[in-house]
């Protein structure tokens, strides 16, 4: 891509992100999903909504623990899950939209972070793609690695799942899932 294409894509994905802050405040996790699904800069690879018992949300990096991996540390919810699988295309990476997607859950109100993790601090890669995401296409280079755990409001609480991984350059993914409890 030429300079000027990346420009006009950056002011382009600029643009998206301001349209996002714009209502980030009165928004609902979901909602913010909603409008980065519609970035003109990503592929939509999945999107499943289901209700879930007892969904292990992970609140930990990934270990290998008597021959079994497991997270250091997880939580349990049931409730309505979303979850979403894209491709960032078009010069842009997957850290640079998870950093704008993060911006904004900051604004939301009650947005707290529970778990954070960069790199190879949050274990392989390859267990994040297949046991916890089941999406192989997740599978990356672990120093590229993001994951970030919010929750958002009390009552429903709403559980935001952040991760982000690269292979290359042109193999740049986001996943995120929302989890609306139920009491």
């Amino acid at each position: 891509m030429t300079g000027g294409g990346t420009r006009f894509g950056r002011a382009g994905f600029a643009l998206v992100m301001v349209v996002i802050a714009a209502s980030a405040s009165a928004a609902t996790p979901q909602a913010l999903l909603q409008e980065l699904n519609d970035y003109p800069h990503s592929r939509t690879i999945d999107f499943a909504e289901q209700d879930v018992l007892d969904y292990e949300i992970g609140l930990g990096a990934m270990q290998k623990v008597g021959g079994a991996w497991r997270f250091k540390h997880s939580e349990r919810y049931s409730g309505a899950l979303t979850g979403y699988t894209w491709q960032i295309v078009d010069g842009f990476t997957s850290l640079e939209v998870m950093a704008e997607l993060v911006a904004k859950v900051g604004q939301l109100a009650g947005a707290e972070l529970l778990f954070s993790c960069d790199g190879r601090a949050c274990g392989q890669g390859v267990q994040w793609a297949n046991r916890v995401f089941h999406q192989p296409v997740l599978y990356g280079r672990e120093e590229l690695q993001r994951y970030r755990v919010y929750a958002i409001g009390a009552d429903p609480l709403n559980l935001l799942v952040i991760y982000a991984s690269a292979r290359t350059a042109d193999r740049q993914y986001l996943h995120a899932e929302t989890l609306r409890t139920t009491p």
